[in-house]
């Protein structure tokens, strides 16, 4: 009887692994990890990049956007997008200090809400708004061209970093200062 039970445990510990192995390695197949980083601010970013694959992204519920308007969104796929402040700096409108957080936005048709959360390590499927940071609001741009994957810059110019989001034919910015 204890053979068959050790063995039935080390059935279960395997198919855990497995579970383990498809969540976090297989699906980064379709939705690749990336980095991106401005060394002027001492901002870094890590997310992964879903594509468009003729799907609806932003847009209603009711028209099965992948990415409903007034609803949070991990900003990416897989995990949790991860934002690093090597330095206190002005994000949007808001001051944030230096440390590491989790990104979350939630689209809306007209505007974006950046959010900044304290929970960082997340399989970005849940999001606890207890651990709000802060919130910043930035207007939602349309382009006439689109980006099949999801793309994060930083882009450095003379007095800030621009934070750009881009999907589809929807992008926003957001500054960031010292």
């Amino acid at each position: 009887m204890t053979k068959l039970l050790r063995l039935m445990l080390i059935l279960l510990a395997i198919l855990a692994s497995s579970f383990v192995f498809f969540r976090f390695y297989y699906t980064k197949t379709f939705s690749p990890h990336a980095k991106v980083t401005s060394e002027k601010m001492g901002v870094s970013i890590e997310y992964c990049r879903p594509s468009k694959k003729n799907r609806l992204i932003f847009g209603k519920e009711s028209e099965k956007a992948l990415v409903p308007f007034d609803k949070w969104w991990r900003t990416g796929a897989n995990e949790a997008t991860l934002i690093n402040f090597d330095s206190d700096v002005i994000f949007g409108d808001k001051i944030i200090k230096a440390g590491n957080y989790s990104l979350f936005t939630i689209p809306s048709k007209d505007e974006w809400t950046f959010i900044i959360n304290n929970e960082i390590g997340q399989w970005g499927l849940s999001y606890d708004p207890k651990k709000d940071i802060i919130k910043t609001k930035v207007k939602s741009l349309r382009k006439t061209d689109t980006t099949e994957m999801f793309t994060i810059s930083l882009n450095d110019n003379e007095t800030n970093t621009e934070l750009l989001l881009e999907w589809d034919n929807t992008y926003v910015v957001l500054p960031i200062k010292k």
